[in-house]
C-alpha cells in the first residue's frame, strides 16, 4: 500500500478546552474554514486517534497564533504512554494560516498528540491537521 492520508477514520479524543463556537472536531473536518479555538492558558493539546496502527510519513498542520507545538505518538491502544515525535517553534503569520509540515521516518503511532506549549496571542486555533502515510502491521 502507498503513501496516502490516514486520517479516514481517524477520531478526535480530546481536546484541552471547548468553546462550542469553534468545536474541537473542526480539527479533522478537511476544511480550514472551521477551527478549534482554545480558551486561553498553556499548554493546550488534542489526541487524534486512528482505527489502527500507521506508519506516518507527513503530518501537516493549519493554524494561527500556535508558537511553541509538540507532537507525540503512542503505539497503545488507548492513548497512553505517548514519546515525543518532534517539537518546533513556529513562525509568526500575521494575517494568514500558519502552514507546517513535519515529514517523518520510520514513525507508527496509534494515536497522535499534539500539544500547543505557547502560543504568539492568548488564543489560537487549528484548523486542520493531515496525516499522511500507510497501514502498519501490528
Amino acid at each position: 500500500m502507498g503513501r496516502r492520508d490516514v486520517g479516514a477514520g481517524a477520531q478526535l479524543l480530546l481536546a484541552a478546552s471547548g468553546d462550542e463556537r469553534f468545536p474541537p472536531e473542526g480539527i479533522l473536518d478537511g476544511n480550514t474554514e472551521t477551527f478549534w479555538m482554545t480558551t486561553g492558558m498553556f499548554p493546550q493539546e488534542f489526541v487524534i486517534s486512528f482505527p489502527d496502527l500507521v506508519q506516518i510519513n507527513n503530518v501537516k498542520i493549519h493554524c494561527f497564533n500556535v508558537c511553541g507545538l509538540s507532537i507525540e505518538t503512542s503505539l497503545a491502544k488507548d492513548p497512553v504512554d505517548f514519546e515525543l515525535l518532534c517539537e518546533k517553534e513556529l513562525l509568526r503569520s500575521e494575517d494568514q494560516l500558519q502552514v507546517q509540515e513535519f515529514e517523518q521516518r520510520e514513525a507508527s503511532a496509534r494515536h497522535l498528540r499534539f500539544v500547543i506549549h505557547s502560543g504568539f496571542d492568548h488564543f489560537v486555533s487549528v484548523h486542520k491537521v493531515s496525516v499522511e502515510g500507510e497501514a502498519a502491521n501490528d
